[in-house]
């Protein structure tokens, strides 16, 4: 099965002041059952002491490391949830200095996988001094199944998400049953949102949600980088206030 990437791959796009992504190539994950094959993409900040913070790795690319290398020093590595780590030994092994950080359940979820992991510090609700005057976070709660960190940038008021919105383009692979499918889990831009399986995880805990998702809203985003499909460039308030409706039912 196809699905869209956002090329160029493997290469930096500036999203503001001292903020990037890089989209990478297809991956295959399960959802609903199935092995499915999602786009990548990637966020890196450049802190205060002018170091790196990359969060939700790519699979790793020699010109992608040689725009990295020119940009800074890579000392943070980010799995913002727990299936969001694969790539992070590998960029370990590049930059061996750099610290990397775990998501809620990723180590266990990793050795359950039989993938090798080499986590230094945990994250945490609040953000840690290494970046807490660039970069705002929270660990969203609620569901039984993943919990998410989620980040914002300050200076450029772009919120940092993984999972908890998927905005797949349709119109943009051939392929009928992905376009059902991704209308069937609500992930189909201009509408996407949470995924229905991670949805239904919050069953019965939606008031934790809540409280996390009125503390992202108080961000004020102006923009919402997502790890699969379309991202948000504008709007971004209104477009998270869209996408987290189903909190209310």
């Amino acid at each position: 099965m196809s699905v869209p990437v956002y090329e160029p791959l493997n290469t930096l796009k500036e999203v503001g002041p001292d903020i990037w992504i890089a989209d990478g190539d297809i991956i295959k994950m399960d959802m609903l059952g199935f092995g499915l094959p999602f786009s990548t993409r990637m966020t890196v900040v450049k802190l205060k002491d002018r170091s790196l913070w990359i969060h939700s790795p790519i699979d790793p690319d020699v010109q992608l490391f040689q725009e990295i290398d020119a940009l800074g020093e890579v000392k943070h590595l980010v799995s913002p949830n727990k299936i969001h780590y694969a790539y992070i030994a590998e960029w370990k092994k590049r930059y061996p200095n750099a610290t990397a950080w775990s998501s809620p359940g990723v180590e266990k979820r990793a050795e359950s996988q039989d993938i090798q992991t080499d986590f230094n510090r945990p994250l945490k609700d609040e953000a840690p001094s290494d970046w807490s005057d660039k970069i705002d976070q929270l660990i969203f709660k609620g569901s039984r199944a993943l919990e998410e960190v989620v980040f914002f940038h300050k200076e450029s008021q772009t919120l940092i998400l993984t999972d908890l919105i998927e905005n797949f383009e349709p119109k943009r692979t051939s392929n009928i049953f992905l376009r059902n499918l991704y209308k069937l889990a609500g992930i189909a831009y201009p509408d996407g949102k949470t995924p229905i399986d991670l949805r239904m995880t919050f069953a019965g805990q939606k008031e934790q949600a809540r409280e996390c998702y009125k503390r992202m809203l108080s961000w004020q985003p102006e923009k919402i980088i997502l790890a699969h499909g379309h991202w948000y460039d504008q709007n971004g308030t209104e477009e998270l206030k869209r996408a987290f409706r189903w909190l209310d039912k």
